[in-house]
């Protein structure tokens, strides 16, 4: 079983940046493929971003290129998302999600079994 916990949401004005970090326990964290998510209010969970087992492989939603940055530190078990360029659009609740296995990470829709409880984030116009 994994456990995942994400931190690191908050308010922020259009324009500005946030780090969320999410911490992975339970399993070896190399063999975790990971990503992150996130779900608007009435909107349906979309994909923002995924990372290889290693690291060196990223994948981004197009409505975020450009101006998210996803990462991994294998050492902490912890994957983080640095949003910058922030919009309005962007305030959502953001998950991170983890699963061994998964194929290739420019597979939007990979089948996460374990997920994060949330962090919102909320940008300010």
């Amino acid at each position: 079983q994994v456990q995942l916990v994400e931190s690191g949401g908050g308010l922020v004005q259009s324009g500005g940046s946030l780090k969320l970090s999410c911490v992975a326990s339970g399993v070896p964290f190399v063999l975790l493929d990971m990503g992150w998510f996130r779900q608007a209010p009435g909107n349906e969970r979309e994909f923002v971003a995924a990372i290889s087992v290693t690291g060196r492989g990223t994948n981004y939603a197009d409505s975020v290129k450009g101006r998210f940055t996803v990462s991994r530190d294998n050492g902490a078990s912890s994957i983080y998302l640095h949003l910058d360029n922030l919009k309005p659009d962007d305030t959502a609740v953001y998950y991170c999600a983890a699963d061994k296995d998964l194929g290739s990470i420019y597979d939007q829709h990979r089948p996460y079994r374990y997920w994060g409880q949330g962090t919102q984030v909320t940008v300010s116009s």
